[in-house]
């Protein structure tokens, strides 16, 4: 047992011991709000038929949702970010409660047509990052066998924007095989694991939604303010 519990080294006006009360969230009464991003610009791209069918599943389940097409959207560093795509998909970021990530397998890594959609997401806005709190689910198509690499990297990407990226993913192998004619995923376990993810992505949405900043909040920042937060993170000058 630990006698001396004292913390000389804690800023007493900013400590504060987290609590069942505290973690309650508000009972919000709009749609949660789903943000979908895919990975390709092929006319049949097999990342966007799957946002298209987790988007209908999540819409019967009661959200709102939003798909981003990222063709026009330049490449970073090459423009200003008053860019209207780019300001497109800073609105949506800002608008979503949670988000749905897929993006193809190339080369054993995600496209950089999905890479340059996050990295046009700015890192902090007044020292807050955009996306912190937002829940996230992380998905995959294969042109062959099945693989992990992409939902695995796209985990770090979660983690790294302070996104609450949930357990449950989704890997299709062999895409290019689970689709019909009329671009409709066909019934399989791959289409199950798509329910699947979409079912446990709104019930971490609603759970949380309420109440994120709450669960964002660190001791480190609040100790810090706004503007020094901002300096410390920023990396425009890179």
């Amino acid at each position: 047992m630990i006698r001396d519990t004292s913390l000389p080294n804690v800023d007493e006006t900013q400590f504060a011991a987290p609590s069942f009360e505290r973690a309650q969230s508000i009972d919000l009464a709009h749609a949660p709000r789903i943000l979908l991003l895919y990975g390709s610009l092929r006319e049949r791209s097999f990342s966007r038929l799957v946002v298209e069918e987790s988007a209908r599943i999540l819409e019967r389940m009661g959200a709102e949702v939003k798909i981003f097409n990222p063709e026009g959207l330049p490449q970073t560093d090459t423009t200003d970010a008053d860019h209207p795509k780019v300001q497109e998909l800073r609105e949506l970021m800002m608008w979503s409660e949670g988000q749905v990530w897929c993006s193809p397998e190339r080369h054993g890594s995600m496209t950089s047509i999905f890479k340059s959609q996050i990295d046009w997401v700015p890192l902090n806005l007044g020292g807050v990052r955009p996306t912190q709190g937002k829940t996230l689910a992380v998905m995959q198509v294969c042109g062959g066998s099945q693989s992990f690499n992409v939902v695995n990297q796209l985990r770090v990407l979660g983690r790294w924007m302070r996104m609450v990226t949930i357990p449950n993913q989704s890997s299709v192998a062999k895409a290019f095989l689970e689709f019909d004619d009329n671009d409709r995923m066909k019934p399989s376990a791959y289409y199950n694991r798509i329910v699947d993810v979409m079912e446990e992505l709104m019930k971490f949405t609603l759970l949380l939604r309420g109440n994120k900043d709450h669960f964002v909040d660190r001791y480190s920042e609040r100790v810090e303010s706004a503007e020094q937060v901002s300096q410390r993170v920023n990396q425009r000058s890179l």
